[in-house]
């Protein structure tokens, strides 16, 4: 409470002065509106929102903001870091830090802030040279002994990687480059520190990690010198910069990207335990076999000893063996030569088979054919009567356009010939003729 009515010399309470000054900024200022670029946006799970309104100039100035749930739900688009917005609300005090903020009742969009178009364009040059091809990319070494992990030494992200190491490899060995990864040294600084892992003979891979932030906080891995410094890496690098919403070019440089430091020490190296089980479940199946092989050998060794016991008897096997297969060697001509005589024989008697029945079917074929030769001797027709008229020079007359009178002929009949001469020739009437 005030301690006299002089203000000079009145002394405040914490709270009446910040409530003094939060009615003088209503009162000197009411509703305002501000445009900026937005930077550490996040949504708490009451649907309130927090940010840091920066401004757009690059001047370096930040109001905090809060714009709460009901003015959160009205925006039309998703706010992200790096965005330029024009807010509207009103100054106030909060208490419980004694900072000034703004109260945000209302938020449009103006366009990217100058940080996010910055980052689109290098991102847009940088992938067209090549630079983030997958193709590109190197496998991480499956089973790693040494990492080398090049953060800062004083942040949370070193803790977070220790400690996922300790518990999941704690046999690989593990290499601090320390270097800076916020600032406007922060760019160099990272280049140095992996060059120095890749000088390390035992390292074996880079694990380049940071915390989570805004996007003015995470640029230092946005420097193109970052970029190609992670593609000339020698060894294979492993980048987890932020939170996993968080995307840097150096994480579409590196070989292989963690949405956190953690999820970067657990892609880093295989658990322990998980390789420990797989060699016990291995070395089981391995003696397993190895009894097995073992056994086998012991009775193949047990029945060779046996064998080896009863010589004599295993000669008498043999000599019964060597008797058996001479005495069929020696009946094998004899059965040859009596297999072969009856297939003679055999064969013989079909020959003859065969050709009684060709002698048959050309006999009866010759008679068929003597039959119709003799159907077709002249002398056959003639004997039934009818005779074979020629002329002078052999010819036969067919016809009695052929005949003149007194021409000579000769007539032909089975039991000779008469000279003759044709007196008339009457031809047939038309109708007549066949």
């Amino acid at each position: 409470m005030p301690a006299s009515p002089d203000s000079s010399s009145r002394v405040w309470d914490v709270a009446g002065l910040l409530l003094a000054v939060s009615d003088a900024l209503a009162a000197r200022f009411g509703a305002v509106a501000v445009r900026g670029e937005l930077s550490g946006f996040s949504r708490a799970a009451s649907g309130h929102c927090y940010f840091t309104l920066k401004d757009a100039q690059g001047a370096g100035a930040g109001l905090r903001c809060a714009m709460f749930r009901r003015a959160a739900a009205l925006v039309p688009f998703a706010p992200q870091d790096g965005q330029q917005v024009e807010v509207r609300g009103r100054l106030a005090v909060y208490e419980a830090r004694g900072e000034l903020q703004m109260v945000v009742e209302s938020m449009q969009r103006v366009g990217a802030g100058s940080l996010y178009e910055e980052f689109l364009r290098l991102r847009a040059r940088l992938e067209r040279e090549g630079l983030f091809d997958p193709a590109r990319r190197r496998p991480l070494p499956a089973f790693v002994r040494a990492v080398a992990v090049v953060t800062s030494p004083t942040g949370a992200a070193i803790h977070d990687v220790l400690t996922t190491l300790a518990r999941r490899a704690p046999h690989v060995q593990v290499v601090l480059v320390p270097t800076l990864v916020q600032g406007p040294q922060a760019p160099e600084a990272i280049v140095q520190a992996l060059a120095r892992a890749n000088g390390l003979a035992q390292a074996e891979m880079v694990l380049l990690c940071r915390g989570g932030g805004s996007l003015e906080d995470l640029w230092s891995f946005n420097d193109e010198r970052v970029v190609r410094a992670i593609r000339a890496s020698r060894l294979p690098v492993l980048c987890g910069v932020g939170h996993e919403t968080d995307i840097t070019l150096a994480d579409l440089a590196a070989d292989l990207r963690a949405p956190t430091p953690t999820a970067a020490a657990e892609l880093a190296t295989p658990a322990r335990d998980a390789l420990l089980d797989t060699l016990d479940r291995q070395a089981e199946r391995l003696a397993r076999r190895v009894h097995q092989r073992l056994d086998a050998a012991s009775q193949r060794l047990d029945t060779l000893a046996l064998r080896l016991q009863r010589p004599g008897q295993r000669l008498g096997a043999e000599r019964a063996r060597l008797e058996a297969a001479a005495g069929r060697l020696a009946a094998v001509p004899g059965r040859y030569l009596q297999g072969r005589a009856a297939e003679l024989m055999h064969r013989s008697a079909r020959w003859q088979q065969a050709g009684q029945r060709a002698l048959s079917r050309h006999e009866v074929a010759l008679d068929q054919r003597a039959a119709r030769l003799a159907g077709l001797d002249p002398r056959t027709v003639l004997a039934r009567g009818y005779a074979w008229v020629e002329d002078g020079d052999g010819r036969a007359i067919v016809s009695t356009r052929a005949l003149a009178t007194g021409q000579r002929l000769r007539a032909v009949w089975a039991d000779g010939t008469a000279d003759t001469r044709v007196e008339a020739v009457h031809p047939a009437a038309a109708d007549d003729q066949p």
